[in-house]
């Protein structure tokens, strides 16, 4: 059964959602709102011609930052620094820079504009965060999501050179501020780097102890 949101701030039960994940349909993208679906382990996803969807997947793939796996040849691009990289300094930038990477088996993206500008606001608020990675002065690639206690929730990523996303994910693995990285969406090259799959109510328990 997919459920309708209205204006009241509240979610389903994330365990009544669809064996594809999804949840519910409508509400909106305030902070409040998109708050409480990351902390019940429920996120956005949908495009321009369809109405706000919310989604829990059954299983999650996630990285923990201790089974992270670094190639020797990804240790000699980080010893060579090649990249610089910062943190939450052109969030906006990043933001549309993923919005416009091509995805393999998606014709369009599902980083509306509407998505943009609430993750933009969130980004203010202290929630959503950018990671940069910089080549001779010009952003080659990055991350963003939200913060969600010891989690970070990733939402998309970009590289326009080769090894600039990796360097931002592995950047944001050796902070030590976090204890699980959620991936959503499984990439063999996440795969590679020791992301794994795990089931909903592991996740919803990791994110739950996270808030304690």
């Amino acid at each position: 059964m997919i459920f309708r949101l209205d204006e009241r701030l509240l979610f389903p039960e994330p365990d009544l959602a669809e064996p594809d994940g999804l949840l519910a349909v409508g509400g909106d993208l305030s902070t409040q709102r998109l708050l409480l679906a990351y902390q019940n382990g429920i996120f956005p996803w949908y495009s321009d011609d369809s109405p706000i969807l919310w989604y829990s997947p059954h299983e999650r793939f996630v990285l923990y930052p201790d089974e992270l796996k670094i190639s020797k040849s990804m240790r000699q691009v980080l010893h060579s620094n090649r990249f610089r990289v910062t943190t939450n300094t052109c969030f906006a930038d990043v933001i549309r820079a993923c919005s416009t990477a091509p995805r393999e088996g998606q014709d369009g993206t599902w980083i509306t504009d509407d998505m943009q500008a609430a993750y933009i606001s969130m980004n203010a608020e202290g929630y959503a965060h950018s990671v940069e990675v910089w080549e001779q002065g010009q952003l080659v690639g990055g991350l963003y999501g939200v913060w969600v206690g010891d989690v970070f929730c990733g939402e998309s990523m970009f590289s326009k050179v080769s090894n600039a996303s990796k360097t931002a994910l592995i950047y944001l693995c050796q902070t030590n501020k976090f204890k699980l990285i959620d991936c959503q969406v499984h990439t063999n090259h996440l795969e590679s780097m020791g992301a794994r799959m795990i089931s909903r109510e592991q996740y919803i328990a990791v994110l739950h102890n996270s808030l304690l």
